[in-house]
């Protein structure tokens, strides 16, 4: 139960952290160039959609951790 709670609190914070340098890059690149800002949010949200799996991979592994007890 606490590995499943540290693992989800790590992800949860470190994919935010991502996603919140991704977006600030993204928004960085479109202000320098405003011509390419349909190209660089489509490749934000194919990364902000990555980076997402990432926590809700995490999630399935807790919820298996918690419920399904693979260590019986």
């Amino acid at each position: 139960m606490i590995a499943a709670g540290i693992g989800m609190a790590l992800a949860a914070g470190l994919c935010g952290l991502g996603q919140g340098r991704a977006i600030a890059s993204a928004v960085e690149g479109i202000a320098r160039q405003p011509g390419a800002a349909a190209r660089i949010q489509t490749a934000m949200i194919i990364g902000l959609a990555l980076i997402e799996s990432l926590a809700i991979y995490t999630l399935v592994i807790a919820i298996i951790l918690l419920f399904a007890n693979p260590f019986k």
